[in-house]
């Protein structure tokens, strides 16, 4: 037999430490390993305190925690995106967004206008619009039967041996899969969370649970955040932030053409900015479409005409706050509401 070329015998053994190599990593990979899947997984997080619409929040850890208020509900323009400790949202799973408690931690809501239950893991904060405590994902809302109205009347109630459970997970690595493995394993074995207690139900509740004060007249000061680089800045400012005051615009600039629309009627409105220029409003009036049926309204400020880009109209301050929470949620920090 004639002797193999040294050339050829050194490619054969390159080749078979390539395929050693790649079967190895295929046969050892560790959990959580790669950067996409372990910032998919979270983390255990508590927080420091902040700041939204001038309340500040201080996020702690608890394990008895009891509240009653009223919860809403977030779903598709949030599915996939990051949580507050860095999961991906699933709207499909029983999550939820506390202002405080830490992440994760296991509450049971129940629905106190038709005493229905569901047990859900925190991952993300919010909800910062009036009276909410708690916004649920679509599916833990469809179990409490509040998809269709948006919120309900609930009270949560923590479970403390899942919440401990849940973190302990967390701090070890383990993500959702693992928590929620842990939570069974609770549940399976002797519960030492405190039983739901009886639930009234009232037999013809009020259209409106949550009593909101009346709104006060639109003022002619915007602002809007996150703005893509082309769009030009709002008009105004309320003295938190670097905005443009009409008056200090060109007095030479050619008056802006005549808006495309102007929202009719009364009601209750989520504003989310204000430009000098039709076409800037109509940019961002694209860009937020997908909340709900937003139009361009012409405004007068300073002497100059200004364009509104306002979302509604709601028939309630809360249907409308609603909205204007989740605008916020997805950096329009100065989405509010106003009425005429």
């Amino acid at each position: 037999m004639r002797p193999m070329p040294a050339v050829r015998v050194l490619g054969t053994l390159l080749l078979m430490g390539s395929l050693a190599g790649f079967l190895g990593a295929c046969g050892s990979s560790s959990r959580g390993g790669g950067g996409a899947s372990t910032a998919q997984r979270g983390s255990y997080k508590i927080g420091s305190p902040y700041k939204i619409d001038g309340v500040t929040y201080t996020p702690q850890e608890e394990f008895n925690r009891t509240e009653t208020g009223v919860a809403s509900w977030y779903g598709p323009g949030f599915h996939g995106k990051s949580t507050a400790n860095g999961e991906s949202y699933d709207q499909s799973e029983r999550t939820a967004a506390h202002r405080t408690l830490q992440m994760p931690a296991i509450v049971r809501v129940t629905n106190l206008d038709n005493g229905m239950t569901t047990v859900v893991r925190i991952n993300d904060r919010g909800p910062f619009a009036r009276s909410r405590i708690i916004d649920l994902s679509r599916t833990a809302a469809q179990e409490l039967d509040i998809v269709r109205n948006g919120t309900a009347r609930v009270r949560i109630d923590q479970l403390p041996a899942e919440s401990r459970a849940v973190r302990d997970v967390a701090i070890s690595g383990g993500g959702p899969a693992e928590q929620n493995a842990a939570v069974a394993q609770v549940a399976s074995g002797q519960r030492t969370a405190p039983a739901a207690a009886p639930v009234q139900m009232a037999a013809a509740p009020p259209p409106q649970a949550v009593v909101v004060p009346p709104q006060p007249a639109p003022q002619m000061v915007w602002q809007t955040t996150q703005q893509p680089p082309s769009m030009e800045t709002p008009v105004a400012y309320d003295g938190r932030g670097g905005g443009v005051t009409v008056a200090s615009l060109a007095a030479g600039a050619a008056p802006a053409p005549a808006p495309t629309s102007a929202l009719a009627g009364s009601g209750f409105y989520v504003q989310t900015g204000a430009f000098s220029t039709m076409e800037n409003a109509e940019r961002q009036r694209g860009a937020v479409r997908s909340y709900g049926a937003s139009e361009v309204s012409q405004a007068s400020a300073g002497g100059r005409d200004v364009w509104r880009v306002r979302l509604g109209p709601y028939s309630t301050a809360d249907a409308a706050g609603i909205v204007a929470d989740r605008l916020k949620r997805s950096g329009y920090g100065d989405a509010r509401v106003v009425s005429e």
